[in-house]
């Protein structure tokens, strides 16, 4: 099985939800059970991806076929896709308008499948302490001597993340030096419990209301919030490719997870933009599917 990272960087707000909750948000978006963290399941990305194939005679080759009419028909998809998982988190900041958050635990997991793919160049995660962050040398998030402030949370900083900025601005930004140096200038890893903290509250939250046609007015009960990750949200996941499994002509016809993984490029070549989750239609969900 050939393995790789793919990425999703939103473009604007996300909302992949889990259905009605009670609570102050009637909305909320998908996360993950045991840490909290916000995810896109990777169920909702694979379907996304093989209506990107519509039309294409590898659709079923890649994705299995969309309906089974008998057992010799049916087979399993030669590609596997995990859930995307958040890595980069944009935060509201006093200086340099927005940063762009991580954090230790955030960042392990994350070298742990760079190290799966076979990367070695992973910069060591940083360690910031409780109320301290680690930012670059060259930050733009400063607002007077050595502190930071994002949202209504107070930090000192130390520099040492300039590694992990580099490594994620070419990973957004591969052609582009101009977004590659903002991003570096706004990059910072805070604490677990701070990330984890933001992550929960700082999500963006959205009104919605249905007018009655008759009276102007919104509609009795027709209130309702939306949660969303963030425009320029970043998040990570692996995907692989196996042997194909629908069943060819001559076993010499048979592809392997090499020449699956060809035809799955090309027929999703560049980095393309693509719509997850719901809310389509008011500007929900545009990310590009990234693969280094």
């Amino acid at each position: 099985m050939k393995t790789r990272l793919f990425y999703l960087h939103a473009l604007s707000a996300l909302h992949v939800g889990v259905g009605q909750a009670v609570g102050a948000v009637d909305l909320p978006i998908a996360r993950c059970r045991a840490t909290n963290l916000p995810l896109v399941p990777g169920s909702a990305l694979k379907g996304v991806l093989r209506d990107e194939f519509d039309g294409n005679p590898d659709q079923d080759l890649l994705f299995g076929p969309e309906t089974v009419t008998d057992a010799e028909s049916a087979h399993a998809s030669a590609m596997a896709f995990g859930d995307a998982l958040l890595l980069v988190f944009p935060v509201r900041s006093f200086a340099g308008i927005v940063a762009f958050a991580s954090c230790p635990f955030v960042l392990e997991r994350y070298a742990s499948d760079l190290k799966r793919t076979g990367s070695k160049s992973i910069p060591p995660v940083p360690e910031p302490q409780g109320g301290v962050v680690v930012a670059t040398d060259q930050t733009a998030l400063r607002i007077a001597d050595n502190r930071i402030m994002l949202e209504d949370m107070e930090f000192t900083f130390s520099v040492g993340a300039m590694e992990w900025a580099r490594h994620l601005a070419g990973v957004i930004h591969p052609q582009d030096k101009k977004a590659a140096e903002h991003f570096q200038k706004r990059f910072v890893v805070l604490g677990d419990d701070d990330f984890a903290f933001l992550t929960e509250t700082a999500t963006e939250v959205r009104a919605r209301i249905r007018i009655d046609d008759d009276r102007g007015v919104v509609q009795k009960g027709a209130l309702w919030y939306e949660e969303n990750l963030p425009a320029e949200s970043l998040l990570w996941g692996m995907m692989a490719a196996g042997p194909s499994r629908k069943q060819p002509k001559s076993k010499e016809d048979r592809l392997d997870a090499e020449a699956v993984w060809k035809r799955f490029e090309a027929g999703i070549a560049g980095d393309p933009l693509i719509q997850i989750g719901g809310k389509a239609t008011v500007g929900r969900g545009l990310v590009r599917f990234l693969r280094p």
